[in-house]
């Protein structure tokens, strides 16, 4: 089964950086698309990103357009998303998740992990 590990979380001051890494058990960059979603307490779970495994198409949310950036390296089969200019409102628990891009059934969630973005 795939399995989805996320790393790369922390404390950051506003407008700082982080870069995320969605590390997968097997080569699945090859077979699923992969993006990042983040929950905040009391708000709904919100699409951030998503890496289309067929032509590699990449989609942002508007609250994030501009300032993070998604992109894959399949010698390791990681999905990174890398996050500038971080916002206070940005902070969340971020996962990754498969089967991004058709908004339909996702197979595979990661554990997710904690970006908190204060002064």
């Amino acid at each position: 089964q795939v399995q989805l590990v996320e790393s790369g979380g922390g404390l950051v001051q506003p407008g700082g950086s982080l870069r995320l890494a969605c590390a997968a058990s097997a080569s699945i960059l090859d077979y699923y698309d992969i993006g990042w979603f983040r929950l905040a307490p009391g708000k709904e779970r919100e699409e951030v990103s998503c890496l289309r495994q067929r032509g590699g198409d990449t989609w942002y949310s508007d609250s994030v357009k501009g300032r993070f950036t998604i992109f894959g390296d399949k010698t390791n089969n990681t999905v990174y998303l890398q996050m500038n200019n971080l916002k206070p409102e940005d902070t969340a628990v971020y996962y990754c998740a498969t089967d991004c891009w058709t908004g339909g059934r996702i197979d595979y969630w990661g554990q997710g992990t904690q970006v908190t973005v204060s002064s």
